[in-house]
């Protein structure tokens, strides 16, 4: 017999701003943080809601979580019938742009459009790897070395030489944290691959990656905007996995710009 599906989460998030509702969704081990300087231009024109995913940040999760990606679109789901939200623009960096994916074609009419940051349309053999090198380094190696692991593999070299005090905070991350959330979620996408599905989005959809990116290669973005209708790809040069911290203004133009185009469609049909 299958195991009966958890609850859904009760998510904790920050809500803030007015106008079309957007949601912003972090990756495996993240939390809403990750967002703040996006969400902070964004909310001046949208509604920016910004949740901790169960078992990640300040959200619990329930008992029984398998951290599937259709019980985290569940609490979503749930998240947005609380907020008496009836559709949103979906914003997913890295494994939340699966989560995006997933949202936006099992549930088209909770769809406004898409944005798909440093993300794919499948885990590949190569960002599976780097997930369980985390995983590896931090339980036989200890908190500092899975520190530097992933200042290597997120952040662009540059970067991290001109914004230093970023060591100190993953650094204590990496001390404070517990990620067996995250490590229970990376593995439970192992096989996610939509590529034969993706051909069927009808709605909006913004790609942007990083050239740099060694969690998601940058020919995932290529991937995308051959197989999504329509879809529109912003490529950035110099620049690691995690672009809301290492290029929050662009990355907050390249949403203006969608999240405009998006609002002036009609939203007739749902699919």
């Amino acid at each position: 017999m299958a195991p009966e599906p958890s609850p859904p989460a009760e998510l904790s998030c920050r809500d803030d701003g007015q106008g079309p509702p957007v949601v912003l969704l972090h990756g495996v081990g993240g939390d809403r943080l990750i967002w703040n300087e996006v969400a902070t231009s964004l909310s001046r024109a949208y509604r920016v809601i910004i949740p901790d995913l169960r078992g990640h940040g300040r959200s619990p999760a329930p008992p029984g979580s398998e951290f599937t990606l259709a019980e985290m679109a569940g609490d979503l789901l749930h998240l947005l019938d609380e907020k008496k939200v009836d559709s949103a623009h979906w914003v997913g960096l890295s494994a939340g742009g699966f989560l995006a994916l997933r949202l936006t074609l099992d549930h088209p009419e909770r769809t406004r459009s898409l944005a798909l940051v440093s993300s794919a349309a499948y885990l590949d053999a190569h960002s599976q790897a780097v997930m369980e090198r985390w995983w590896s380094t931090s339980a036989e190696e200890g908190p500092d070395a899975f520190a530097l692991r992933l200042l290597k593999d997120v952040y662009y070299p540059d970067w991290v030489e001109a914004h230093i005090d970023v060591v100190d905070q993953v650094n204590e991350e990496a001390r404070s944290r517990d990620y067996r959330s995250a490590v229970a979620w990376g593995r439970s996408l192992r096989g996610f691959d939509e590529r034969n599905s993706i051909t069927a989005i009808r709605k909006p959809t913004l790609i942007v990656q990083a050239m740099d990116d060694q969690v998601m290669d940058a020919s995932h973005g290529r991937i995308l905007r051959q197989s999504i209708p329509g879809s529109v790809i912003r490529i950035l040069a110099e620049t690691g996995h995690l672009i809301p911290i290492e290029r929050p203004k662009e990355l907050v133009e390249a949403l203006t710009e969608h999240l405009e185009r998006a609002e002036t469609l009609p939203r007739a049909h749902p699919s």
